[in-house]
């Protein structure tokens, strides 16, 4: 199946073509590392996540680029009101942040922080300028001319009339809608050397910089919460599309807001749920779960019922792995009955579905539809059948299910070790079949473990099997 993606630029599903063949850059805008995280910024990076863990098991190779932005205007306001370094806050942060990530087993290759990219910045800043998209004002910061770039505001959709880019100094710009690429020192703020003078990176530059450092000059994802269209994405494609001459991104991925019972989260309401305290409540499967069970695209509404329903749902997946646990390690039976046969072509059926929804956008919701079909298979047939291969079958589904997921540990799933051993016996019942010229039994054998990602090996006088 061809993987369809949504571009935000042009809004519309387009075919997943790489830069580079079965390769696929994503670079995702992590935190600005001056506060707890919160449960939105979760959704974002499991998001994500399961879209990295999808392409995977469809056979690319991804590589994600995850920031985190270690100086900005944030951080230097919270060390003013705590009385303490500035380090010291991007520090404790950041150590909440990784450790968010861990519970919720979200792997980002490389973590890329500003302040360890002052000179590549600097380096980028200076191109800008040469090149005319960018002035130095006289107070030494730096801004891009937005009315250099003539197709800015595209990829957001908005008009000139919209483009306040909510910053200081607007005296000194050309326009009020330029935006900050280095801003000038303050007495008491960190700083480094430029050629400008003291001062500090924008907030928009330091993404373009680090993507291109590590991803290359064009590459193929990026993403983040929906909040960042505009204006930080717009002005990143800007600035980085005007110093290169040409396309930046292939496809812009953004997921949607969190909200709190239909409430937009913001301190003002005070109904930003943490992060650290939804993970001690809930715990990491149920919040994978709960998240992933709403298309990224889908605003999702945080409420105690939601959480809970997801939590019993994740009970009735484990539970169905022990029936199917119990079936397998029963062994094979010499033959399947004919209603064992149509359970089987149904899981076969669903997983396509799976794959179907995932494929088109990672529609994680419709793909957890097709999943729960099986599960109420292994409950309603396989349970009371003890039909190995359904049983095998399902436990092939949910192994791509949790690969995606991730919400299950290795301990629900029956042991390699133990599979292998009930593959032999199942292919030594093939073998005598073979011999007793009972070729139908033998090929519909073949079909299902064909279908459960087991390959046969046919000789003249015995077969043998591996992985797919």
């Amino acid at each position: 199946m061809q993987v369809r993606i949504f571009n935000t630029m042009g809004k519309k599903l387009q075919p997943l073509e790489t830069v580079e063949p079965q390769t696929v850059k994503m670079y995702v805008c992590g935190p600005t590392v001056y506060d707890y995280l919160h449960i939105g910024h979760g959704r974002t990076f499991v998001a994500f996540d399961a879209i990295v863990r999808y392409l995977k098991l469809r056979g690319y190779n991804v590589i994600r680029v995850q920031n985190i932005t270690d100086i900005d205007d944030k951080i230097i306001k919270k060390a003013q009101e705590t009385g303490k370094d500035w380090t010291e806050i991007v520090d404790f942060y950041t150590k909440d942040y990784l450790e968010a990530l861990n519970q919720l087993k979200v792997e980002i290759d490389q973590h890329p922080r500003v302040t360890y990219h002052i000179k590549e910045i600097i380096d980028f800043i200076q191109k800008l300028i040469d090149k005319g998209h960018a002035y130095v004002a006289q107070s030494g910061s730096v801004y891009f001319d937005v009315d250099s770039f003539p197709s800015y505001g595209l990829l957001s959709g908005t008009k000139k009339e919209e483009w306040n880019q909510g910053e200081e100094f607007i005296k000194e710009k050309k326009n009020p809608y330029d935006f900050a690429l280095w801003k000038a020192w303050k007495p008491g703020e960190p700083y480094w050397e430029s050629p400008w003078g003291k001062g500090r990176p924008g907030w928009h530059i330091e993404c373009s910089t680090m993507s291109m450092r590590y991803l290359g000059e064009t590459f193929d994802i990026h993403g983040g919460g929906i909040d960042l269209v505009f204006p930080h994405h717009e002005n990143e494609r800007a600035q980085s599309e005007a110093l290169l001459g040409k396309e930046w991104v292939k496809y812009w991925v953004h997921v949607s807001y969190l909200t709190i019972r239909k409430e937009k989260m913001s301190k003002s309401l005070g109904n930003i749920i943490p992060l650290n305290e939804a993970l001690k409540k809930w715990g990491p499967a149920t919040l994978r779960y709960w998240y992933l069970s709403s298309h990224y695209r889908s605003s999702l509404d945080f409420n105690e019922e939601s959480l809970e329903q997801a939590k019993n749902a994740l009970t009735r997946l484990k539970d169905s792995m022990s029936i199917i646990r119990s079936v397998i390690k029963e062994g094979p039976k010499y033959y399947s009955k004919d209603e064992d046969i149509q359970v089987q072509r149904s899981i076969i059926e669903l997983v396509k579905g799976f794959h179907a929804a995932m494929s088109e956008d990672f529609d994680t919701a419709k793909a957890l539809s097709y999943i729960h079909e099986i599960v109420s298979l292994v409950f309603s047939k396989v349970q009371y059948s003890r039909d190995f291969m359904s049983a095998m079958l399902a436990l092939d589904a949910l192994r791509q299910f949790n690969y995606v997921f991730g919400v299950m540990d290795e301990e629900f799933f029956p042991t390699y070790e133990m599979l292998n051993k009930v593959i032999d016996a199942v292919i030594e019942i093939r073998n005598q079949l073979r011999a007793k010229k009972m070729y139908d039994l033998s090929d519909q054998i073949r079909a299902i473990l064909s279908a459960a990602g087991i390959k046969i090996l046919d000789s003249k006088d015995k077969s043998t099997w591996r992985f797919e």
